[in-house]
Order: C-alpha cells, then structure tokens, then sequence
C-alpha cells in the first residue's frame, strides 16, 4: 500500500500540465499589479466606486433575503 502512495505521489509531482495555468495567473496578477501602479490617479476612484456600489448591493440582498 506505501508503494502505491509512493508511486501516486511521484506520478503528481511529475506531472506537469497545470505547468502553463500557474504561470498565466502570476502573469494576470503581475499587470494587475503593474496597471495599478501605472494608472492610481485615474482608475482606482472608479474602481473603488464600484466595488462599494458592489458591497452596499450585496449588504442589502442579505439582509433581504433573512
């Protein structure tokens, strides 16, 4: 039975096709990153607008709904 698991977890560590996802996500969080610290001025207002239009509609559709 240890084999096995053995096997299984050697079979996972080389498997190597999510490979590609991580790197694509670090890749979106870096110009994420990057367009906040090039754009703060003229993007973040609006963006903080919205997300706290997001958080008074969700605040009112829980209390709503209970």
């Amino acid at each position: 039975m240890m084999a096995y698991w053995k096997a299984a977890a050697w079979r996972f560590l080389a498997n190597r096709s999510g490979q590609d996802l991580v790197e694509y996500a670090l890749v979106a969080g870096f110009v994420a990153v990057a367009a906040g610290a090039i754009f703060p001025t003229t993007l973040m207002p609006d963006v903080s607008i919205i997300f706290s239009k997001l958080d008074i509609y969700m605040s009112q559709s829980a209390s709503q709904g209970s």
